[in-house]
């Protein structure tokens, strides 16, 4: 199995060139609810002593006001990221007054949609919009599914690399053409793969009854206050987490073939028209109900396990940034919040995926067809509802594999990815993080999934109490961290700095809300 790896391997280091296998730059997204110390989601602002969600580069909201996203640079080692990290919850935890960060995906107690706020930004056309964009996802989708959390990996290769890479394998294309067909190639086989990512990481295998707030449900009970999947891994990424559901009536699916095939998916998706949202209203007695009534109102609406990225500049729309200067990362956002680290990710997690991106790129990446679409999907969602299945048998190539079987051929082939990025400096942590990962592979209870499911088993512990275990746990680690005075100056500049950037903002806008809209739609890919 996937023998053009070992070949791209031999190629590389027949030219020297497999030390530049390392030095891609790694950053990590994490998002986490403000929960109060009664054990509901926060109600309060967005902490004053942490800046502007709209303009601090490391400390921002998503959704909700209460859904803190935490982001790090991008960096060349995994340890400097996670370091970063955990300085950014130890500042934030200075801020909180008491509030509590949860430690799991699933959300804490929800007491009904009106009880999530969404996120304010501030007075100018910038904040609204962000705003407004939310206030359309909670029509449309309803604001409980707003609020799961995640943990997104960025990853970009190192630079050097692409035009060793070219030359090994003769091609003679511009060489950002090359690049961008390249990290498309990477995108189609992250998606190809993507039923690894829950089954080894996922570790949102239990809910709260309140989550469903008494719809039906195909989960089983597992106590008065816990629904579960018996053999399920990441019920974030199943069928009760936040999906377009209506790709089919609609049509749209982003074309993953190429750079343009992509955006031209996504602005066909931004700029047609949806029936079901026109019955919303776009403005409803003066205030905006949605940015506007179409498939997507912005890109980012569009939910994927996998997103190429680029750093936009200004104002810019991402399909616009994409198209004027190609794929600068890759965003992998199936990474469910690892409840039992603080960090909600482990350093090890983040050398197996580092690997996989390696992997991903040296195998060969044929477009996806029809069939294959339905198999990744397919895919997915079993491998999240009932990925600990000894039983469970994913589709590939119109047969049936288990998935073990499976995890097992990739884990073995990802062998001599992971000795070329040791032998590159890596120090023996990237054979270790997968030999880890093939113990979970052979042995499901290895995962964090079976873990949580067990723990609360000997505790007797439903959903929620278990998780305000392991997050009042985690409080506890960071409250005890020594502080780092130089650092803490520097998060309150930086906090400073992104209130007096908002202000500016606010007082540079020199055009009404309607306008600000029409330009921002208006620029053209």
């Amino acid at each position: 199995m996937y023998p053009s790896v070992a070949q791209r391997l031999e190629r590389l280091a027949a030219a020297g060139s497999g030390p530049l296998l390392r030095g891609g730059l790694i950053g990590v997204e994490k998002e986490t609810l403000r929960v109060s110390p009664e054990g509901g989601i926060a109600q309060t602002p967005h902490p004053a002593g942490l800046g502007s969600a709209l303009t601090h580069p490391y400390i921002t909201t998503d959704y909700s006001e209460a859904l803190l996203e935490l982001i790090t640079p991008p960096l060349q080692d995994g340890a400097a990221v996670l370091e970063f990290l955990r300085d950014t919850q130890r500042f934030v935890y200075s801020q909180l007054n008491g509030e509590v960060l949860w430690a799991t995906s699933m959300p804490c107690v929800v007491a009904g949609e009106t009880s999530i706020p969404i996120a304010r930004y501030g007075r100018s056309n910038a904040g609204m919009m962000k705003t407004v964009y939310r206030r359309g996802l909670g029509h449309r989708y309803g604001r409980v599914m707003q609020v799961i959390a995640g943990v997104h990996f960025n990853y970009s290769f190192n630079d050097a690399l692409w035009p060793v890479l070219q030359e090994i394998e003769g091609d003679s294309r511009e060489a950002r053409a090359y690049r961008d067909d390249r990290y498309f190639g990477v995108l189609r086989n992250l998606q190809r793969l993507g039923w690894l990512v829950p089954y080894l990481f996922g570790a949102s295998p239990a809910v709260c009854k309140s989550f469903l707030n008494g719809r039906a449900t195909t989960l089983s009970e597992f106590n008065e206050n816990t629904y579960y999947e018996p053999f399920g891994t990441s019920l974030r990424m199943g069928d009760i987490g936040y999906q377009n559901n209506r790709e089919n009536e609609t049509g749209i699916k982003a074309n993953y073939d190429s750079l343009d095939a992509y955006i031209a998916s996504l602005a066909c998706a931004i700029s047609t028209p949806y029936h079901g949202y026109e019955k919303i209203g776009v403005v409803v007695d003066g205030e905006y109900r949605q940015l506007n009534a179409n498939i997507l109102q912005i890109e980012n609406e569009y939910y994927s396990t996998v997103r190429p990225k680029q750093a936009l500049e200004g104002n810019e729309k991402p399909i616009r940034a994409l198209k004027r200067r190609g794929v600068r990362y890759i965003e992998l956002r199936s990474l469910d919040v690892n409840a039992f680290d603080p960090l909600g990710i482990h350093e090890d997690q983040l050398r197996f995926l580092e690997a996989l991106m390696v992997f991903c790129l040296l195998d060969d990446s044929p477009p996806i067809s029809r069939l294959e679409r339905e198999e990744i999907d397919y895919n997915e969602l079993a491998a999240a509802h009932r990925g600990r299945d000894p039983a469970l048998e994913l589709r590939r190539g119109g047969r049936t594999v288990p998935l073990r079987r499976w995890a097992a051929e990739v884990c073995e082939a990802m062998e001599g990815v992971c000795a070329a990025l040791d032998a590159g400096g890596g120090g023996g942590v990237y054979g270790a993080s997968l030999a880890i990962q093939k113990a979970a592979v052979e042995d499901p209870e290895r995962t964090p999934s079976a873990r949580m499911l067990s723990q609360m088993r000997e505790t007797g512990e439903g959903f929620y109490h278990f998780a305000r275990r392991m997050s009042l746990k985690h409080q506890r680690y960071f409250e005890a961290l020594p502080e780092d005075p130089e650092r803490t100056a520097w998060f309150r500049r930086l906090a400073e700095e992104s209130l007096r950037r908002q202000a500016e903002i606010e007082a540079a806008d020199d055009v009404p809300f309607d306008e600000y809209l029409r330009r921002y739609f208006a620029q053209e890919v």
